[in-house]
């Protein structure tokens, strides 16, 4: 698992934004009354980073084009997205908020 932050860092209603290496999608972590949750951060429609949407319970909402996804399972719930984004196991360990990035084969259509 990839750390992130500490969990104090990252405030409830908050994300931010991991770049691992240039293999691997951009993730962003998101903090909710719900827990944590990772996608990754590229909306499905467009590029535009889901880190910078506003996130209310489980979902985020793209800035771009307002196409709304489910945190706990990548799928969108609206138009203008169509395909869902991979989520990623998300794991407190120690006050430590951890990532362990999903195969690419994982997202679901």
């Amino acid at each position: 698992m990839i750390p992130v932050c500490r969990t104090e860092d990252l405030p409830e209603g908050e994300s931010v934004r991991i770049e691992i290496d240039e293999t691997t999608p951009a993730i962003a972590v998101f903090h909710t009354e719900e827990g944590f949750y990772a996608v990754d951060d590229t909306c499905s429609h467009q590029d535009a980073s889901l880190s910078e949407g506003w996130a209310e319970g489980c979902f985020v909402e793209c800035p771009l084009h307002a196409a709304l996804f489910d945190l706990r399972t990548g799928a969108p719930t609206c138009l203008p997205a169509r395909h869902p984004v991979r989520t990623h196991e998300v794991g407190v360990i120690d006050g430590m908020i951890h990532v362990r990035p999903a195969v690419r084969e994982e997202a679901v259509a």
